[in-house]
């Protein structure tokens, strides 16, 4: 990657130029970035301190693994640009694509949502046989590489420029030294839970401005199988979104084996346990007893695991000072509440982010601008999680002020949020933005704005409803 005063462009000029590549972190979002500078480096090296499993198992490093996760619309977009077909093959292994609304039964700001036909789709099978799909893909270009069981423990370079990493392998020998692995270009994809800011002051170079957003949120989540196989007769999937009224969420999705895993979440001092009978008992706070009777007659196939690390957390990279040959990507650079469901889909939004700027004759691709990109692709979802978030009682953080334009849009976004659940139009353009396929302009477009500012909110189902809304119904 170049700096803001070098010629030419990374990758390129003399073939690949015997140019090398790290990425700290064998995430979906390392995976993806890797794939993606593999067409312009001869050598990329992931760092992973895990052992990979061999086959779509949970791994360590993913500390939300055994909870639920769903590919968004954007997500799947992004994903198939990268990996053609990819969707095809996520398809005949097994995962669900439960249509939205129509599949689901959701309730968001006290109201159940009208069941029409489905305008969006997400995929919700495990995230490890999502990431092992992708891992096969990816690692089967002989460009890239993996060094599993090894730590980064720091960064070669200076306050100018990142030029590798220092690693060590994980035998458990606190006597075992570190080795350099230089590199024209380093990618952090190691999480949220980054040293990426240490290791850059220890080299001399400015590290990140974070703004975070903490509601203190925390989730148990746990596998159960129907007593008849699916949720309830023409459901698929319920969830129930928490709001300032009502914090209490929680939800049961299908997994690619026929069974659900369930989630219930609380706020700070009232987390979800993860004891097995208390865990039943706690799906009793949300607003309807629907999933605490289903789960009285499912039959439990795993413990409950719960996960209170929910911070949204964004990394600033992208302003002038930082060193060259140093990007951050995934969670290691915006990490969102999970609960929304963004990660995974972000992820590869910003690989596609990554080719899109490495591959603009238009410009050069420094590394100021190639993070700028990189951000850009994360701030929908920003967006939508830290708006969300921090109209939570209880929220904390440097990012709770959102300042006079915030409150403008928040005032209408809550009209929205009120007239999706029964007005088709309304609901389309809302569905679209949180599954990351549209813009918040979407939300703006004359007849979606002329129902949330002339249109009292259409009626809504008065009780969870059991079954789809006719085909022919107006959407």
């Amino acid at each position: 990657m170049n700096s803001a005063g070098e010629k030419g462009r990374w990758g390129a000029g003399g073939g690949r130029g015997g140019r090398h590549a790290v990425v700290v972190g064998g995430s979906l979002a390392g995976l993806l970035a890797a794939h993606v500078l593999a067409g312009h480096a001869d050598r990329v090296i992931v760092v992973e301190r895990d052992r990979l499993p061999d086959g779509p198992q949970p791994r360590p490093g993913v500390p939300q693994g055994r909870h639920p996760h769903v590919l968004l619309q954007g997500g799947q977009v992004a994903m198939e640009s990268l990996l053609p077909g990819f969707l095809a093959e996520l398809r005949e292994a097994g995962a669900p694509r439960v249509g939205m609304p129509s599949d689901m039964v959701m309730w968001q700001t006290g109201r159940w949502f009208r069941r029409l036909p489905a305008t969006t789709h997400i995929y919700t099978g495990s995230r490890a046989q999502l990431e092992d799909l992708v891992r096969r893909r990816v690692l089967a270009n002989p460009v890239i590489s993996v060094l599993e069981g090894t730590d980064v423990v720091g960064f070669l370079g200076d306050a100018s420029r990142v030029r590798g990493v220092l690693v060590r392998d994980r035998s458990g020998d606190a006597r075992a030294e570190s080795r350099p692995l230089e590199a024209d270009l380093v990618v952090d994809a190691s999480g949220s839970g980054t040293k990426a800011p240490q290791w850059l002051a220890a080299i001399g170079a400015e590290g990140p401005q974070e703004e975070t957003i903490d509601t203190g949120l925390a989730y148990a989540s746990r596998v159960y199988r129907g007593t008849n196989g699916a949720l309830d007769g023409e459901t698929r999937g319920y969830y129930a979104y928490p709001d300032p009224e009502q914090v209490h969420a929680g939800g049961a999705l299908p997994l690619e084996d026929g069974s659900h895993l369930v989630i219930v979440s609380g706020l700070r001092g009232d987390e979800p346990p993860t004891d097995d009978d208390e865990f039943v008992t706690y799906a009793k706070r949300l607003p309807h007893p629907l999933l605490h009777r289903w789960l009285d007659e499912a039959e439990p196939l795993s413990p409950a695991f719960g996960f209170r690390r929910t911070a949204n957390i964004r990394r600033r990279y992208d302003g002038p000072g930082h060193p060259a040959g140093f990007l951050a990507t995934g969670d290691a650079l915006c990490t969102f509440n999970p609960i929304y469901g963004q990660g995974m889909a972000v992820a590869a939004m910003s690989a596609v982010a990554l080719r899109d700027a490495l591959a603009d004759r238009r410009r050069t691709p420094t590394t100021r601008r190639v993070q700028q990109a990189l951000l850009a692709a994360s701030r929908l979802a920003w967006d939508i999680s830290a708006g969300a978030d921090r109209k939570m009682p209880g929220a904390v953080g440097t990012a709770i002020d959102g300042g006079p334009a915030d409150q403008v849009a928040g005032w209408y976004l809550s009209r929205v949020q009120e007239r999706a659940p029964g007005d088709p139009v309304v609901g389309r353009a809302f569905r679209a933005v949180l599954t990351l396929s549209a813009p918040v302009t979407a939300l703006f477009a004359p007849p979606v704005a002329r129902a949330v500012l002339f249109r009292a909110p259409a009626p809504t189902p008065t009780e969870p409803p059991a079954a789809p809304e006719e085909s022919g119904a107006r959407a």
